[in-house]
């Protein structure tokens, strides 16, 4: 078992539960006494944090030892139908979408480890589960009965190198799929790898009711998981429900309060330019937008030329990409402040904010330089702007 965090650790009792004897591994082994602990080892579990070229990983591949990830090994042990869920944005969203629509259990990328619902869901029913290019790029078996593509942009080049092979990872979850299932994707999208049914969606979908949640992009994850649902076998009416009542989830588009006529919006799951980028066509108001955060291997400078087209009044810019977004957006003409911390960045915008203007966090960026992950982040972004109710 390679990485302990809470996949792993997940993975780890459920083999143990079953009597399976498990090795711990630490991502960062790698000499030739650590390689040891791969002797008399039929298969290596490996947690989505841990890359491929993680010594030990590199060592079991050229031993011919199955590498598998947490989501290959827990599909392997539930009886259950799985609606798989990938794309660059709106994953989350629409897996927690597709749960209600379902009344089913969500897990995998979404925070819950699949490897927990594990003897804790019915067999038969459906489970949810959110899939990320890094559960992806190491499934074998793997096969959702529905499985659903919601985009492709170029994301997590750092990890995967180039747009190519984060494609084909993110492309693996119809590779399993027979004549018996459906592949879920959008319109006009090439060819996917498998047998399943292809069923198209688009923003522009007649739905069975028009969707809670704000913005195209949301609605675009709607026809999609209306897709999804009624290939699962669920009812229109159902799915309207769940439509007209779902609010979303934390940190996409997420309103935390109206303070003098402006309101504050987290987005801090805006992690790359893409999902940045919806969020600016998103509200029909003047934006004091706050940008930035940890480098992942993207360009700035045509989401520069977006923001100049979008209603910005002005850029805050935080972290260490505060440096390249001030040279694309100078160069596109978009005002800017380099404020450095989100602290800061708050009380400029919150300063500068008009009644009927949005002071908005949609970074286009990672979170690593100065938090967490983007949980933290956007909780950060909740009690700056809660404190300024005070």
């Amino acid at each position: 078992m390679l990485g302990l965090a809470r996949s792993g650790l997940a993975a780890r009792a459920v083999l143990a539960a079953r009597g399976v004897h498990v090795v711990d591994a630490d991502r960062t082994l790698g000499n030739d006494s650590d390689l040891a602990l791969l002797d008399g080892v039929d298969v290596l579990v490996k947690s989505p944090g841990v890359p491929g070229e993680t010594p030990l990983v590199v060592a079991a591949r050229e031993r011919g030892i199955p590498v598998w990830s947490e989501i290959e090994l827990a599909a392997r042990h539930l009886e259950n139908p799985i609606v798989g869920v990938t794309g660059t944005n709106g994953k989350t969203t629409t897996t927690e979408l597709l749960g209600a629509m379902l009344g089913a259990r969500s897990a995998g990328n979404v925070g819950t480890a699949l490897s927990e619902l594990v003897g804790e869901v019915e067999p038969g029913e459906w489970i949810v589960c959110e899939l990320s290019s890094f559960q992806l790029e190491d499934i074998d078996e793997l096969r959702p009965r529905v499985a659903v593509l919601l985009n492709l942009e170029p994301d997590h080049l750092d990890r995967h190198g180039t747009y190519e092979r984060y494609r084909d990872a993110k492309l693996r979850i119809f590779e399993n799929q027979t004549a018996d299932d459906v592949a879920v994707v959008p319109r006009g999208f090439g060819p996917v790898p498998g047998a399943g049914r292809r069923v198209e969606f688009s923003a522009d979908d007649e739905l069975p009711a028009e969707p809670l949640i704000p913005g195209a992009h949301n609605r675009e994850n709607a026809a999609a998981a209306t897709a999804a649902a009624r290939a699962a076998g669920l009812g229109d009416e159902a799915i309207a429900v769940a439509l007209t009542s779902f609010a979303g989830v934390p940190h996409r588009l997420e309103l935390i309060a109206e303070i003098g006529g402006v309101r504050y919006v987290n987005d801090s799951k805006a992690t790359n330019t893409a999902a940045a980028r919806r969020a600016l066509t998103a509200f029909d108001a003047p934006l004091q937008l706050i940008l930035g955060g940890s480098l992942k291997g993207e360009r700035f400078d045509e989401f520069a030329q977006d923001a100049a087209r979008a209603d910005v009044a002005t850029a805050y810019l935080i972290g260490e990409a505060a440096d390249p977004l001030a040279v694309d957006l100078g160069y596109a003409n978009v005002p800017f402040l380099i404020s450095v911390t989100l602290e800061r960045a708050v009380a400029e915008a919150s300063s500068a904010a008009q009644p009927g203007e949005i002071v908005l966090l949609s970074p286009a960026c990672a979170s690593y330089d100065q938090f967490r992950d983007f949980e933290q982040r956007g909780e950060e972004f909740r009690r700056l702007v809660e404190n300024l109710q005070r």
